[in-house]
């Protein structure tokens, strides 16, 4: 699939394994997974990161196969997933760090075109996320209200 704003292909990504179960050498029950996941994002984590910590550290190469929920699920029963998405909050963490940048170097005109990048991304993004329910439709971006619960 090509890239929506580089006019460029995009690189190809490598695929899980297709397997249903987990795989027999992993030492951990569901709920040792559950706790390793509930103590991790506790000490301020991210999902992916969460996810990447298991796979190096503890050898969990999938924790949905083992768990048979994702990592958002765990952390949305138990009451720590946060109210934004991922992804919604690292865009906006890009956009306030580029509106730090752009302070310093008004003349930069290529991180200029990264800003409205950005913008864009956080309002298709936004759009996409009201249809699904997982923002409220009354949810409204703004950079100054960002600074304060990204940053």
């Amino acid at each position: 699939m090509a890239r929506m704003h580089s006019r460029k292909k995009g690189k190809s990504g490598s695929t899980k394994p297709t397997k249903e179960k987990s795989p027999v050498w992993v030492r951990y029950d569901p709920e040792e997974v559950e706790q390793i996941i509930l103590k991790l994002a506790k000490a301020g984590e991210s999902q992916s990161k969460i996810g990447i910590i298991l796979r190096d550290k503890y050898g969990v190469p999938d924790a949905r196969k083992i768990l048979n929920k994702r990592i958002k699920t765990v952390l949305k029963e138990k009451g720590i997933a946060s109210e934004i998405p991922e992804d919604m909050k690292n865009l906006i963490k890009k956009e306030i760090i580029l509106l730090g940048h752009l302070e310093k170097n008004k003349k930069d005109t290529s991180a200029k075109r990264g800003l409205q990048l950005t913008e864009s991304k956080i309002k298709r993004l936004s759009k996409y996320y009201k249809r699904a329910k997982l923002l409220p439709e009354d949810w409204k971006y703004d950079r100054e209200k960002a600074k304060l619960m990204v940053g």
